[in-house]
């Protein structure tokens, strides 16, 4: 099982980015996929998730309006659009991927925004 996430990097506030996030080894159109962050002295939060299909959505109070979590399962793939980036949104992002049934999860390796002038 495989979770890499790439698209990370330094970006001024008000800049957009998007996050990647390559599944590989396990049945990625079953799992719901989420978006995580971390911050330095924080403990991990989730950003948001989205359901195995696509079909539904959840944020994070601090990023709705902002960010937009999608997937393609065709290329088991999950993405994290982030536009009016602050500097509060700085930090490590993961991705994970949850199986309901069996509350088995994966976890990526994690790519770091900074959010900076």
């Amino acid at each position: 099982v495989q979770l890499v996430e790439s698209g990370g990097g330094l970006v001024q506030p008000g800049g957009s980015l998007r996050l990647s996030c390559a599944a590989s080894g396990f049945t990625f159109s079953t799992y719901v996929m989420r978006w995580y962050r971390q911050a330095p002295g924080k403990e991990r939060e989730l950003v948001a998730d989205i359901t195995s299909t696509g079909g539904r959505t959840n944020y994070a109070d601090s990023v709705k309006g902002r960010f937009t979590v999608s997937r393609d399962n065709a290329k088991n793939t999950v993405y994290l659009q982030m536009s009016s980036l602050k500097p509060e949104d700085t930090a490590v992002y993961y991705c994970y991927a949850y199986f309901s049934r069996t509350l088995v999860g994966y976890w990526g390796q994690g790519t770091q925004v900074t959010v900076s002038s």
